[in-house]
């Protein structure tokens, strides 16, 4: 059994480190199907209005959205918020307390690139940025790949912008506990992404999950862009044991760099609970 809804509720724009804007991504997502949208810059809700306007005119069914960035053990965790109200004010200057740190690391960034041989990397970034607070290594190798230095940007991250390389700065992020209360005091829902993708240990995504949900984390995502077919089982066994609604979402960022397209995913388990049932009220 299968949940045949074909929802579509993380994906990025011009906004944060996408190509697309929000339009454009609204007549894809509209194009390809997807019953159920919404948008979830990083860090950000300053496209949220574009988005809605952008899926009402394409008679698309909309989710506000957002993936915030937290650190948990040392790494960089995804808290997606969906059905939250993005004009809540204790939710938009955490947002922005968040971004505040992206430019001081972004120019940390450029000087360890400029020591191997690399120049001007901040500049050549700034020219892929919609929205300089939102400058991010995904731009940094965007630039990398324009001018030669690498072929792909998996490239670049592996031989530049990941841990113990040269061009790679760490970040302090919010804490799980901020963007979980961020989420759900504007009224939305508080969403785990791609857990597969952060290599913890059982102990160390057991302690991930069990304190999302003592600070009222009510998701999942359980079919998404980066997780195979095996992983999407272990993550529906997950939601289950800690009783977790699921949700589905690309992870979309560009027609040239993104794994799978906006709403080409596998359907969600039917044993699972979706997370827009909880959210039915805030449809829009």
């Amino acid at each position: 059994m299968v949940c045949m809804m074909n929802a579509d509720l993380h994906c990025h724009s011009v906004i944060s480190d996408g190509t697309l804007t929000p339009e454009v991504l609204a007549e894809r997502a509209k194009a390809n199907g997807v019953e159920l949208w919404a948008l979830t810059d990083h860090d950000e809700v300053g496209g949220q209005d574009r988005a809605l306007a952008a899926a009402r005119a394409q008679g698309l069914p909309y989710l506000t959205g957002t993936e915030i960035s937290v650190t948990f053990a040392h790494q960089t965790v995804h808290i997606v918020g969906l059905g939250f109200d993005p004009h809540n004010a204790n939710l938009v200057a955490g947002l922005r307390r968040t971004r505040g740190g992206r430019s001081e690391r972004a120019q940390e960034m450029s000087d360890g690139l400029a020591k191997v041989g690399i120049k001007n990397a901040y500049e050549g970034a700034l020219l892929y940025v919609g929205n300089p607070e939102l400058i991010s290594r995904t731009h940094f190798a965007r630039h990398l790949v324009e001018t030669g230095v690498c072929s792909d940007t998996s490239e670049v991250f592996r031989k530049y912008l990941t841990e113990g390389k040269p061009g790679y700065v760490p970040h302090r992020w919010a804490r799980l506990q901020e963007a979980v209360q961020w989420i759900t005091e504007a009224g939305g829902i508080a969403v785990i992404a791609h857990p597969a993708r952060y290599g913890f240990t059982p102990n160390e995504e057991y302690a991930l999950f069990s304190e999302f949900k003592t600070h009222g984390g009510r998701g999942v995502e359980v079919i998404t862009g980066s997780h195979s077919s095996q992983e999407a089982v272990r993550y529906a066994e997950t939601a289950l044991e800690f009783d977790l609604v699921a949700s589905r979402g690309s992870d979309f960022h560009s027609p040239e760099e993104s794994r799978i397209d906006l709403g080409t995913l596998p359907y969600l388990p039917g044993q699972l609970t979706p997370v827009w049932e909880l959210l039915a009220d805030r449809v829009q």
